[in-house]
Parts: structure tokens; sequence; C-alpha cells
């Protein structure tokens, strides 16, 4: 049985991606899609994913991305105006922030039907030109597609503590393959390599609480002058500590988000690891940070990344050690279910796309 119909993905109240007629197929009890491709104009569709682009997640919210589309091209560059220096001296975060919009803006090129043929780091005298993205092929738009694509909106950082309802194996193997599909690994936390964990965070927090600098970038991102559209507003930090053995991250004071009387005992801890620690290894950390983030939305799995552990030197260290030399740490994220009974957390600020895309 097939019927013809157009197919609207939302990526933000009042915005859709594109209106794509698509031939939805049922065989086998299974339903599946097959894009039947209008003519659009690159430039159009390249805009799109670069727009969806900007859901993605980075640090402190600092977007620091900036996209130029010209033809069935687009570059992805980097902002130096929305950096941080001493959190990130050497641009670590800031290149896995990028690789999270370069993923975000491939998903939605395979939810509006095309393929894409990227090149990283194509410039060597150009360190902030990331990556280049080129139009290719028209391919089926698939449901699987089609989901990461919707789940960019709802995706957020939620810092509020788990539900007693703990992640199963298949979804951690799920985000794992996420993962691996962007040439990263994910590795779950058995519970003794927690307790190490918990010392090398805490230990993290207690090296950035006395350093003034770096107290300072960090209250910046979450103040009052901080630029328009980013940042962390009141409402995403907790207004107490929460009660959990992984502590969160001090941003310097409370906020106002409610949490209760939860604890994380039945959340997984994952890391994202590979066997290079450069630019091109944290780029592709970022897409898998992405790949892995939006899977979990899908799922109705809530996470939180603990990205301090491998800002500072001593803690990476300490990760490394962790992982037996298998590879460099990335990024830890704490995977979990949110109690359905707990304030649902407010939502970051977003760039205006006139400040993020630039079209030839």
């Amino acid at each position: 049985m097939t019927c013809a119909n157009f197919c609207r993905i939302p990526l933000k109240p009042g915005k859709w991606i594109s209106e794509l007629p698509v031939c939805a197929s049922v065989s086998d009890g299974r339903l599946r899609t097959v894009s039947t491709h209008t003519e659009r104009l690159p430039a159009a569709v390249l805009v799109e994913a670069a727009e969806a682009a900007g859901r993605a997640p980075s640090i402190h919210n600092t977007q620091p991305w900036r996209w130029h589309v010209s033809g069935d091209t687009m570059d992805l560059h980097v902002d130096r105006t929305r950096t941080l220096p001493i959190t990130d001296p050497d641009d670590r975060m800031l290149l896995i922030s990028c690789g999270t919009a370069l993923h975000h803006a491939r998903a939605a090129l395979a939810a509006q039907g095309y393929a894409d043929v990227v090149e990283l780091l194509p410039d060597p005298e150009e360190r902030d030109h990331l990556a280049r993205l080129t139009l290719n092929d028209p391919i089926p738009v698939t449901p699987e597609a089609m989901r990461l694509v919707q789940a960019m909106d709802r995706r957020h950082t939620d810092r509020r503590p788990t539900s007693e309802t703990p992640p199963t194996r298949d979804q951690i193997e799920a985000l794992r393959q996420a993962a691996t599909g962007q040439g990263v690994d994910l590795h779950k936390f058995t519970a003794d390599q927690l307790t190490d964990l918990v010392v090398a965070v805490s230990r993290a927090e207690d090296i950035a609480a006395g350093d003034e600098a770096l107290r300072a970038e960090t209250a910046y991102w979450r103040g009052p002058d901080r630029p328009p559209g980013t940042g962390l507003p009141a409402d995403v930090i907790p207004g107490s500590r929460p009660q959990t053995d992984v502590g969160e991250r001090d941003f310097g004071g409370p906020g106002t988000l409610e949490v209760g009387e939860e604890h994380d005992k039945h959340a997984a801890f994952v890391v994202l690891f590979s066997a290079g620690d450069d630019p091109l290894a944290w780029l592709n950390a970022g897409q898998a940070l992405s790949a892995v983030w939006l899977t979990a939305t899908d799922l109705g799995l809530a996470v939180l990344p603990f990205s301090q552990v491998v800002e500072i030197d001593a803690t990476r260290a300490l990760m490394r050690q962790m992982l037996a030399g298998l590879g460099y740490a990335h990024i830890v994220l704490r995977i979990g279910v949110a109690d359905p009974d707990s304030a649902n957390p407010g939502r970051t600020p977003r760039l205006p796309a006139t400040q993020t895309i630039t079209v030839a």
C-alpha cells in the first residue's frame, strides 16, 4: 500500500525545514519513506541545514560557528568572538562544539533527502576553516533521518537528577552505535570506574574554583553582559546543588531551575573517546556527540555533559588512565531518564541565522 503526502519537519516554533513530497510505503508492517525531490536551489537547501545547525549544543552555549554558503557548497568557520580562551585555550571544546553543528547540518540534509561530501580542515593555512560541505546526490528520506531532525528541537541539557529508571542495555548500545558511526568509541563506566570519575570531576571543580580568570569567564557567559542569543539563562541552572555523586559544574551561583531530591545512582555514565587527540579528532568527537545526543533524545533519555574533566590537563590525564591507554577522552555524558515529576528545564537562547550564516 502506498500513499503520497507532504512531509513537514519542524525545527522550531513557526519554522519548518522544508516541505518535501514523500512517498510512504508500508510493507511487512514497516513504514518506509522515499523523497521525490522537487527542484530547489542548492543554496536554499544548505541555508536550511545551517539554520538547523543553530540548535546544536556548545560549551556554555557560545555557538562559536559561522557558515558561508556559496552555490552547492557550505563552509564552516570558527567565530572567534564567541570562544573561551581561559577555559579552552587549546580549542578542544571549541572544535567539539563546532563538530556538533556540522553533524546537525548533515542530519538536516539527510532529512531533506540529500547526501553530502565533507572535507574536514580543508585549508592547512587557515586553522579556523573547519569543514567544507558539498551537496551530493539525492538519497531516500528514511524514518531514522526524520526522527533525528525532529529530535533537534527537543534536545536540551538536563541538569536535574535522574529518576530511578535506568537506561536499558539496548539503549546504551544504540548510543554506542551512533558514536561509532562517526568514528568515535563510547564506553560505559563500570561501578569501580565511577569512583574514579567522582574523584576526577571533584578535582576538576577544585582546580576551576581556584582559578579567578576561569571563574570570571564562566560568570560572563551566564551573566547579563553575555551576547544576546547565547549563554546560560538562570532557568537552566539548578537553584541548589543536586544531591548527586558525580558533582555538576559550579557556575558561580544558583539559578532558578527546581531540582528534586532524586539522585544519579540509576544513571549511566559514558565517555566518548578515540585514538586521536588533535583538531581532527575533536571535530569528529563533536559529530559523535551530536549523533549520540540526538539518538538519546529520540529514545526519551536525558543527557548531561561533563566536559570539565577534559578541559583541565590534570583530570584529562586521569581520564586517559581510566581508559587504560586505549584512547583519549573527549567528553563524559550522564545518561538517564528524567524524573517526570520534576520541573522541566528552561531552554537556552539561540542566535539569529543572520549572525551565523552568510550567503554569496
